[in-house]
């Protein structure tokens, strides 16, 4: 099928791809390089089907390749990745198709992600916090719930201990009241994302360890 280029029209976020329009209509967007090499100009006629599937070959090429440059910098989540090719402005039919490529070859797991995350950051973060944090990266609750339960409750009860010792340590130096200390220790655990039961349990175990 036939059509004539109606108009030609380069994204905002990425000055780079060029939205093709066709007999007035929307038709796809592409690499600025696509418009060069086959001279995609307003008022050419063109094969539309010819046309479409040498832009979503390079589309896939160049999207795919800009993947693999996020996750070799750092590991991502699936919902990051998704977002940094949405703001490249790749439509969803080439996001699904290079995400499913990373997930064949295991480059992209979100519960690779969440199990990483709680390791490195199971010293300084309670549960609600590590809950928090991954929501934010776009990682589905029941993936990050599923981890979380496998949290060792002595491995929390420790970090949780060490960081109200610290807290303690800094709040001796300016007040002297027991109850305000105890407030503040508890409202600094509960920012960390420690739940009551935990925080009342860690911060009488440091206060009998004070008073000995």
């Amino acid at each position: 099928m036939e059509g004539i280029i109606t108009k030609l029209e380069v994204q905002k976020k990425n000055k780079n791809r060029i939205n093709i329009y066709i007999d007035d209509e929307y038709k796809f967007a592409c690499d600025e390089e696509i418009v060069y090499r086959y001279k995609l100009t307003k008022g050419k006629k063109v094969d539309v089907k010819e046309i479409e599937d040498i832009a979503e070959e390079d589309n896939f090429i160049k999207g795919k390749n800009y993947a693999f440059r996020i996750i070799e910098k750092s590991y991502k989540t699936k919902s990051q990745v998704i977002d940094k090719l949405i703001s490249r402005g790749y439509d969803e039919k080439i996001i699904n198709k290079i995400m499913r490529l990373m997930e064949e070859y295991n480059l992209i797991d979100d519960k690779v992600y969440v199990k990483a995350y709680i390791k490195d950051n199971l010293s300084k973060q309670g549960k609600m916090k590590l809950l928090y944090n991954l929501k934010s990266k776009g990682i589905k609750e029941e993936i990050i719930q599923s981890e979380l339960k496998n949290i060792d409750d002595n491995s929390l009860e420790e970090a949780a201990y060490n960081l109200a010792e610290k807290k303690y340590q800094q709040l001796i130096k300016r007040e002297t009241d027991a109850f305000k200390i105890t407030q503040k220790l508890s409202t600094f655990l509960l920012s960390r994302g420690y739940g009551y039961d935990m925080i009342k349990k860690v911060s009488r175990r440091l206060l009998e360890q004070q008073e000995d």
